[in-house]
């Protein structure tokens, strides 16, 4: 019996110390935590935090369906006239463009720190032929760096954004009001009560085929006249502006340094009601060496654009522009937006423009029309945003 149980002893301590080495030979690590994406709050919606930083980040943009019809049509989307070389169209005009946006923000000992990029990829029969195939493009539209008011890079010029667009209508620059993108330095200076201020120096970039005047002070049709700063002088930008809940104030001084000359405009903005908004502007510009510039694109010394929205429903909106400068171009829009599904607007649009003294020749192209040349098209846009 002794030495069965010593047996029976020896062999269930041999297979307990076996299973405890086998048990220490298995290493089970620890599962390290998930970093997940963490929501940013801070900036508004869409932002999220780039991990391993204090960056926050949103990603968005649009893709944009297009089709014009008539004399008048839209190739790279709002706030652009293109005649079409002046011909009459016979098929529609169609443009396709998708832009990718990206924002940027972070808090830093010196203000916020902020980025915005908008890439445009477009594709369309831009070269008025009405044949398609590979027309698009890719532009770099903005990309510009801001700390506290200070901003740098590329952007539109200050002499349209701080006193913001004309209507809410696709052909907004029948009669042009500038809109055009530079490089540029500005500050802007936020007093509190509604009250702002801006300085903005600024290069332009690109060439005008316009009207300028010679050594007898006579108007001859130029081609290719360069509007960037040809020295170290920059143009110039200056601003100030009131908002509160009625409305709002502001006006705009610039001036075209290669050029030596000086333009400005003053807008008007009142919140009517709650379903209807409307604005009125008026620009003055000199125009002793050239009949249009960046900062003055209208014909003669002066133009005055205004329109307004009115609100059907928090879905449909009517919104109308009327424009018209020395030149004698009178331009007309009309259009009816209306959300399908949240993201998704439609937009319908008729626009009519009556051409001025110089015809057709004197905006950005060298177009040929008579006087008083009367174009009338329209417009159909689809637009997701995201």
């Amino acid at each position: 019996m002794k030495i069965h149980t010593l047996l029976l002893g020896s062999a269930a301590a041999m297979i307990a110390v076996s299973g405890a080495r086998a048990a220490d030979a298995v290493v089970v690590a620890e599962p390290e935590p998930a970093e997940y994406v963490k929501i940013c709050d801070v900036y508004g919606a869409g932002y999220f935090y780039i991990p391993g930083t204090e960056t926050c980040l949103r990603i968005g943009g649009y893709i944009r369906y297009d089709a014009g019809l008539g004399d008048i049509g839209t190739f790279d989307g709002a706030k652009t006239r293109d005649r079409l070389n002046g011909d009459e169209q016979d098929t529609w005009q169609k443009n396709t463009r998708l832009a990718l946006r990206t924002w940027t923000g972070q808090e830093t000992e010196l203000g916020t720190l902020k980025t915005f990029t908008e890439t445009r990829f477009n594709f369309g029969n831009r070269d008025g032929s009405g044949e398609a195939g590979n027309k698009g493009d890719i532009q770099l539209k903005w990309a510009w760096i801001q700390l506290g008011g200070l901003r740098v890079g590329k952007d539109e010029s200050a002499y349209d954004t701080f006193s913001g667009y004309a209507a809410n209508v696709i052909q907004d620059t029948l009669v042009p009001y500038g809109d055009f993108d530079t490089n540029l330095i500005s500050y802007t200076f936020d007093g509190g009560n509604g009250f702002s201020a801006i300085v903005s120096l600024e290069q332009a970039s690109g060439n005008y085929d316009t009207y300028v005047k010679d050594d007898a002070g006579n108007w001859v049709f130029r081609e290719d006249q360069n509007q960037t700063i040809d020295s170290y002088v920059p143009n110039v930008v200056v601003g100030a502006k009131y908002t509160q809940g009625w409305g709002g104030i502001s006006a705009v001084v610039a001036y075209n340094a290669p050029w030596e000359e000086w333009a400005g405009k003053v807008r008007l903005d009142v919140n009517a009601t709650d379903q209807i908004s409307l604005f009125i502007m008026g620009g003055y510009g000199t125009d002793d060496n050239i009949y249009r510039s960046f900062y003055k694109p209208w014909g003669g010394n002066w133009a005055v654009w205004g329109g307004g929205t009115y609100k059907f429903n928090e879905k449909t909106s009517l919104n109308a522009q009327v424009s018209y400068d020395e030149g004698e171009t009178l331009g007309v829009a009309v259009n009816v937006a209306h959300q399908l599904v949240p993201g998704f607007t439609v937009t319908a649009e008729v626009d009519y423009v009556n051409e001025g003294k110089f015809g057709k020749a004197d905006y950005r192209g060298s177009w040929s029309g008579a006087d008083k040349d009367s174009s009338v098209g329209g417009l159909l846009r689809f637009q997701r945003d995201f």
